[in-house]
């Protein structure tokens, strides 16, 4: 339980850093910016094994973590 909930934490964490570094207005809530923060640190944990950066079962660093949310933003920017 407490996993999850440091997870979410550092979601939002990483997914307000991602939102300050893109320019541009972002009209979307905490929640959102928690989710998209969470599923960014998976991608850019992808993004790092599809490069040879991190083995399986590594976790994403925290910069990584910071570029899937920010990809993420993007396309979120351009679905909706």
């Amino acid at each position: 339980m407490l996993h999850m909930i440091g997870q979410a934490i550092m979601g939002l964490i990483i997914g307000m850093i991602a939102r300050l570094l893109l320019p541009g207005s972002e009209h979307v809530g905490l929640i959102m910016t928690s989710i998209l923060g969470i599923v960014g640190g998976w991608l850019g944990g992808q993004i790092g094994k599809w490069l040879g950066w991190y083995k399986d079962g590594e976790a994403a660093g925290f910069l990584m973590s910071v570029v899937g949310a920010m990809v993420l933003f993007v396309a979120y920017r351009y679905i909706f």
